[in-house]
């Protein structure tokens, strides 16, 4: 990044401070539901949503359903099925959401996760 003050050039370089690498993936998920939600019947199957990147300690996410800084979030990202398998695996965490931006996008952290077979 360069930055220009007064007619000068100030040479300004700018390290990425994130602890984890970001995967950029397109993977569909689904908000099970929030801490302010989770005992209303309509809390299973709220929201859904794609992935924009993954890393090991959280998500960029899109979601036309709003979810609020914050708020601790239920959510289920489905992998992709690998060559020969029978059955959908799905990444099944909790986190809370820790940003937003623009009316869609919202990044959650994983802190805890478990992987889930689809039918089992």
């Amino acid at each position: 990044m360069t930055l220009v003050a007064g007619g000068d050039t100030l040479g300004i370089t700018v390290l990425e401070q994130r602890k984890n690498k970001r995967f950029d993936l397109r993977l569909p998920m689904e908000i099970l539901g929030t801490a302010a939600r989770a005992h209303k019947a309509e809390a299973r199957g709220e929201a859904k949503g794609e992935t924009r990147n993954v890393s090991s300690c959280g998500v960029l996410f899109m979601s036309k359903s709003p979810v609020g800084i914050g708020e601790t979030i239920e959510y289920v990202i489905t992998l992709p099925k690998a060559p020969g398998a029978r059955a959908n695996v799905r990444l099944r965490c909790i986190g809370t959401v820790v940003r937003s931006a623009a009316v869609t996008h919202f990044a959650a952290t994983m802190e805890r996760y478990e992987f889930v077979r689809e039918g089992a």
